[in-house]
């Protein structure tokens, strides 16, 4: 949010601050100061009023160009007129404009200077709004209004406001009451110890028992409360005045016409957003309710948007819809977020009806979020708007337009109020002293809280004036009764109070202690595991993302799940950060296949990506978590019923390839990833995560999203833990990913714990190599008769590892040839022969006994 200083001087009495001053006072209140800016400072050199005394229009150029003589009084040290070209054409002879002379700087760095063009000398530039940071508008050049005092020659800063500081702070979500000049003069009288005079809670009209206009509001839950008020007659050729256009620019919020400017007025000033709407264009009463399955509405910003059944909308009963009931009428306003095209105010508008209404700020944020219009009314209403502001708001919206517009306000004023009072909460006088380690007296707690609005009593007593006579009750136990004020619906809890008082009190107060850090083992067997595997991962050239946990609920069908798989059902998010990905994934593949496409989109052709992360899979008939409040640590049973809601949520890893995995260069042709690289990543994760490679099995499998021809399991003592391949081709062209994408995906916690690893035994003695090329069916799995081979070879059997696979007609039709390498070796001495050769002939029988394995050649 951003403000003038000059404004907020308005709501609170400042004194002469600096900006580090300044600064210092929000920050020490836990505000977020995003810049202050001197606009002083924004323009260098002389910036004078000027007065056109002669245009000469020059032709035979591209463009319209105007050669003019400007009284600049002595600014220019001689008194004589100031020789200038400009292009623009919204001035003539006895404007008043603003005029920045040789050697100025503009914002931007923009330095100006006297030269020649157009076949003219120029000598200085006449400004327009936008070359003086002042607002967007560059259509033209920046006329004085007539009422302005300022003669020829004086400096031009303090008339057009560049005499200001801008202050920018950022709010945070919990204090929606700091987004208006209201909440942020009070919170800067809090920090300097100014008196202040709250404008919200001045004396408003009340409402009428004849409303200004006929409301019905269906839903008091979504919108508790609705003020309305007209007024008839308005001039509709008034123009805002300067002074409001300027304030409202710097808060960057375009101008558009006196009424509509107003509610944004109001809102900056308040924090109470509102509504315009022209009451001729209304042909019914107004209906507030929620928006019935495929109703439409075209929004201010020319969008027509498509409703959904927990959005509010304000409705004219007096125009049909065929999809709601009689009576219900037809959407003309998206409550709360933006106005509808069909009533809005028009440069011919006399008759204006004003609105302020408070609205439930759960389903405004999701309103803003499903239709992606975080306007600046949608940004204070899902952050809490005080309940007590409609009347006040539209006395002053009244008073506004009445006074620059003409017009006659009604006596009616509508005010249908639900709205519930505000419940107290019970405050331990001693909690903050016991939570933040500073002595707070309940007095001073007291005085701190009231301070912000809050009402504070003792039971049934008013709390004592005399800080010692209550610091001693409160030795027994005290506790302090406190009503928060409507402006602040973030007080709910004892530890919001807390907080509170330690803003006020000063952060500077609390001491800082670090805690002494326990003793401990170091890192977690699970935290050395995940760390192994990114390591390893890594080391072989991959690269580490990290996704968001949420998918799009048509996820499941584009990965080809079938309909019973588990993985189809998620949990649904109540808060979504968007409508179309609401879901929590239930598997790595989904987000990490949408990065690779993002980086393909890139240009990016070659990727190997790998994240690890938590998949989260629902329980079925979970029920609901137990209440738990703040005031005290949940008991262990309480933690075991909400642990129990929470859905389970393993540790996956996840690797996907595309490209050439290893690139073509000047030595030689490069080679593209594919099936055999996906499920070597596996076995390498499970290398990494200490799982004996006697206890991994690799077979085929049918699994989706993966080819059901190229897709292999992994299994560790019998148990599918993953599996890696091709990805299925119909899923590759719905994701718009290259043909033959690879991908694995393995659950680290279903992987037992790692086996102590002895030291290795080293022999000094020589190996023995054997080559062996057995014939198998096709069918047969590698990985099986590798298992055969060193279970028939014995203790000998140092390694053994695949080289080649073959099959030709020689072979036979579904024969294939596996070539192993194996190396014998013995602790103790050096192998014969006969030694060898009896333990790969042990080896061979035992793969023709499991595999049906016969030596290619025999």
């Amino acid at each position: 949010m951003r403000v003038s200083l000059s404004w907020l001087g308005e709501y609170v009495d400042l004194p002469d601050l600096s900006v580090g001053e300044l600064e210092q006072a929000l920050v020490d209140l836990g505000i977020e100061v995003e810049s202050i800016v001197d606009l002083a400072g924004t323009v260098t050199g002389q910036l004078v009023v000027g007065e056109v005394l002669e245009i000469e229009e020059l032709t035979g150029f591209k463009k319209p160009i105007r050669f003019c003589l400007v009284n600049v009084g002595t600014a220019n040290g001689t008194g004589e007129p100031q020789e200038i070209v400009c292009g623009a054409r919204n001035f003539a002879p006895g404007d008043r404009v603003v005029v920045i002379l040789p050697g100025g700087v503009l914002p931007g760095n923009f330095a100006v200077g006297a030269r020649r063009t157009y076949g003219r000398n120029s000598n200085g530039m006449i400004c327009s709004a936008r070359e003086l940071g002042l607002g967007d508008d560059h259509s033209g050049i920046l006329v004085l209004p007539e009422h302005v005092v300022a003669e020829p020659g004086d400096d031009a800063r303090p008339v057009v406001g560049l005499n200001d500081i801008i202050v920018e702070v950022e709010i945070t979500p919990d204090r929606g009451y700091q987004m208006s000049l209201r909440g942020l003069a009070r919170e800067l009288a809090h920090a300097l110890g100014l008196d202040y005079s709250d404008r919200g809670r001045m004396p408003a009209t009340p409402g009428t028992a004849e409303p200004a206009y006929p409301v019905e509001v269906r839903d008091p839950v979504g919108c508790d409360r609705f003020a309305a008020r007209m007024v008839r007659g308005v001039d509709p050729a008034a123009q805002t005045p300067d002074w409001m256009r300027q304030r409202l620019t710097i808060a960057g919020i375009r101008s558009i016409s006196l009424p509509v400017d107003i509610t944004n007025y109001v809102m900056l000033e308040l924090g109470q957003p509102m509504h315009a709407f022209d009451a001729d264009r209304i042909a019914g009463k107004l209906v507030v309710r929620r928006a019935v399955p495929g109703e439409k509405l075209t929004t201010l910003d020319g969008v027509t948007r498509a409703l959904a059944p927990e959005d509010m909308v304000i409705c004219d009963a007096g125009l049909p819809n065929p999809l709601a009931a009689e009576g219900d009428g037809t959407p003309i306003s998206l409550a709360a977020v933006m106005g509808g095209e069909t009533s809005e105010v028009l440069p011919g508008t006399v008759n204006v009806l004003f609105e302020a209404a408070h609205w439930d700020p759960a389903m405004v944020g999701r309103t803003a979020r499903r239709h992606k219009l975080f306007s600046e009314a949608a940004k204070r209403w899902e952050r809490g708007v005080d309940p007590a502001l409609p009347l006040v708001a539209l006395d002053r919206a009244v008073g506004l337009l009445t006074s620059y517009a003409g017009g006659t306000a009604s006596e009616e004023v509508l005010d249908i109020n639900h709205v519930r009072p505000r419940t107290p909460v019970t405050l331990p006088a001693d909690l903050p002293s016991r939570r933040v380690g500073v002595d707070y007296s309940p007095a001073r707690v007291a005085a701190l809280l009231e301070q912000v609005g809050c009402t504070v009593a003792r039971g049934t007593d008013r709390l004592a004036e005399d800080p010692g006579e209550v610091a001693v009750a409160a030795g027994g136990g005290e506790t302090l009764s406190v009503t928060p004020p409507t402006w602040r619906p973030d007080l709910t809890d004892p530890a919001d109070l807390v907080e509170e008082v330690v803003r006020l009190d000063g952060y500077d107060k609390v001491p800082s202690v670090l805690p002494t850090a326990p003793p401990g083992r170091g890192l977690t067997g699970q935290q050395r595991r995940h760390r192994a595997v990114s390591r390893s991962l890594a080391e072989r050239g991959y690269v580490e993302v990290l996704a968001h946990p949420f998918v799009a609920t048509e996820l499941a069908d584009q990965l080809g799940l079938p309909a019973d798989d588990p993985r189809r059902r998620a949990v649904r998010l109540a808060n979504p950060l968007s409508e179309e990905e609401p879901l929590l994934r239930t598997t790595l593949l989904g987000p990490l296949l949408g990065i690779v496409r993002r980086n393909l989109g890139r240009g990016l052709r070659d990727l190997s990506l790998y994240e690890i992360g938590t998949v989260f899979h629902p329980r079925p008939d979970a029920g609901s978590p137990p209440a738990m409040g703040v005031d005290r640590r949940p008991t262990d049973a309480e933690f075991a019923a909400a642990d129990a809601v929470v859905p389970d949520q393993p540790r996956h890893v996840a690797v996907v390839l595309t490209g050439d995995i290893e690139p073509a260069g000047w030595w030689g042709g490069g080679r593209a990833a594919g099936w055999a690289d996906a499920v070597e990543a596996g076995r390498a994760v499970l290398a990494a995560a200490g799982v004996p490679d006697g206890q991994v099995e690799v077979r085929s499998a049918e699994y989706a999203p993966w080819h059901p021809g190229r897709c292999a399991e992994l299994l560790v003592d019998g148990t599918v833990v993953g599996h890696a391949g091709e990805l299925h081709p119909q899923v590759v062209a719905t994701l718009e990913l290259p043909r033959r994408t690879c991908a694995m995906e393995l659950d680290l916690d279903a992987l037992p714990a790692a086996p102590p690893v002895g030291a290795p035994t080293v022999s000094t003695f020589p190996p023995a190599l054997i080559d062996v090329a057995l014939v198998v069916d096709e069918s047969v799995p590698a990985a099986q008769v590798r298992r055969a081979l060193v279970e028939g070879a014995g203790e000998l059997l140092e390694s053994v590892s695949l080289f080649d696979v073959y099959a030709s007609e020689q072979l036979g039709a579904g024969r294939k040839s596996l070539a192993y390498k194996l190396a014998f070796r013995a602790p103790d001495r050096t192998l014969t022969v006969e030694e060898a050769v009896a333990a790969r002939d042990a080896a061979v029988a035992r793969a023709a006994e499991r595999c049906g394995a016969t030596l290619r050649g025999t």
